[in-house]
């Protein structure tokens, strides 16, 4: 008797949770594209699509002018989209834009090459890619679940696949941008007329502006001393360390180090967390650097744009 109640309850319980679950999956995913539930036995299929393709996110947004006027304009972002496997029924990967890395799941049309693929759904910035593959490179276009939690809802895609390689020698171009564009801070200034000799104030706003040091010095390949750091600017110090993430393929969250890495071809963001894949001077040099930062000032300058 203690048996028969005991196998009774339990089916009561699978049934009750099987509810539970199909009740979830209907409601979170209702709207989206569900691929099908793979065996171990299924095999795998066009493994040469396999691997990272990167290169232009890029949608409308809202711009703030230096004058405060506002108007839009195409914001373009880097994003790595890594295929991990294709079976007959299902596509497994991840998007890795802007520091967010999140796994999807989709679809592969053989006949087009075309894939949609699906984001969870419990991020605020997750959304669905509408892709189609040529040769080793991906077009399309992405659309967000959630139309009102973005800046910008839609965002075509220009891919072209690319192998990740860590190598310590990379560096910033030597004429890339040095003007640090994202975080522009006010200054209140004097003018004094000649004729009258009165003197006026006004609010100027002026951008940070790192060094040549960025092409110098390299903290994947030499034990930085504190007497090669110490008249560096807070920016200086800050591209120097963020360039050994860099090198790791970190995907960053900040716009200002972004823009930086961003103007080279060897970034390639593949990760959210390196941390693991540093070495034991780079550790040592990114916390040096971190002490420097600390207490490290800025020069400021004025730019048109």
């Amino acid at each position: 008797m203690k048996i028969l109640n005991y196998t009774i309850a339990s089916l009561l319980a699978v049934s009750l949770l099987s509810c539970k679950k199909d009740g979830k999956m209907n409601e979170t995913e209702k709207d989206s594209v569900v691929a099908k539930k793979d065996s171990a036995a299924v095999p795998e299929i066009y493994k040469e699509y396999y691997g990272i393709y990167t290169g232009d996110f890029a949608g409308k947004e809202m711009i703030t002018s230096e004058d405060g006027e506002q108007y839009e304009d195409f914001v373009n972002k880097k994003i790595s989209l890594k295929i991990n496997r294709i079976t007959k029924d299902s596509v497994y990967g991840q998007s890795i834009v802007s520091g967010n890395q999140r796994p999807f799941r989709g679809v592969f049309n053989e006949s087009t090459k075309s894939l949609v693929l699906d984001e969870p759904g419990n991020d605020k910035t997750d959304g669905r890619f509408e892709i189609k593959l040529s040769g080793d490179s991906i077009t399309g276009k992405w659309n967000a679940f959630n139309k009102t939690a973005v800046k910008s809802p839609l965002k075509t895609i220009k891919l072209s696949k690319k192998e990740f390689v860590y190598n310590p020698n990379f560096m910033l171009d030597k004429d890339s941008d040095l003007v640090d564009w994202s975080n522009p801070k006010d200054f209140v200034e004097k003018y004094t007329d000649e004729e009258t000799g009165k003197t006026e104030s006004y609010t100027t706003s002026k951008n940070r502006v790192a060094s040549e040091a960025i092409f110098k010095i390299n903290a994947s390949k030499q034990k930085l001393t504190e007497k090669e750091l110490k008249n560096l600017r807070k920016i200086d110090l800050e591209i120097i360390k963020n360039s050994v993430f860099a090198r790791h393929g970190y995907s960053f969250k900040k716009e200002t180090y972004r823009y930086f890495f961003e103007q080279t071809d060897w970034y390639i963001p593949v990760s959210n967390n390196v941390d693991k894949e540093l070495s034991p001077m780079e550790k040592d040099n990114a916390a040096l650097l971190n002490r420097f930062i600390k207490y490290a000032e800025d020069k400021y300058d004025s730019f048109g744009r």
